[in-house]
């Protein structure tokens, strides 16, 4: 069974490879995971301050990608897997050398200017990833994310 992981965050990019995703999984048979990743802390605040910032963060990543798996459940009827990272340096490798079970990684570009700083990133080490690097374009109409998927 193929198993499609996309990672989600607040961007548009995200949604268009979220439901690239979904439809490649729902045509191939397969399962999505999803993967949030929650924002790195800038600073150090004060003990207690800091576990209460970290700990919003990740309930934020943990609501969005709660909704995402609630959309993704309402289109396919299957429930994807959820996982909740800190954003940190091989968060999303880690994962991946985890879960050999994953067929391709999913990634949005952004429709305008740079494609994003995980694009940019993974397109620069695709050659010693484990599985396929698929990448959607941020501005594709969900005609065509349909059609291509």
């Amino acid at each position: 069974m193929r198993v499609y992981l996309a990672i989600v965050d607040e961007t548009e990019e995200s949604r268009v490879s979220l439901r690239f995703a979904a439809r490649r999984a729902a045509k191939t048979g397969g399962l999505v995971q999803i993967l949030a990743l929650v924002p790195k802390q800038g600073f150090n605040a004060f003990g207690g301050v800091q576990a209460t910032i970290e700990e919003e963060a990740r309930d934020r990543a943990e609501v969005l990608a709660s909704s995402a798996a609630g959309e993704l459940f309402d289109e396919m009827g299957k429930m994807p897997q959820i996982a909740v990272r800190t954003n940190e340096e091989g968060a999303i490798s880690d994962y991946l050398a985890e879960h050999p079970e994953i067929a391709a990684l999913v990634l949005g570009a952004a429709a305008e200017g740079a494609p994003g700083p995980l694009v940019s990133h993974f397109t620069a080490r695709s050659g010693s990833l484990p599985c396929p690097l698929f990448i959607v374009p941020g501005g594709m109409s969900p005609e065509d994310l349909e059609r291509l998927s």
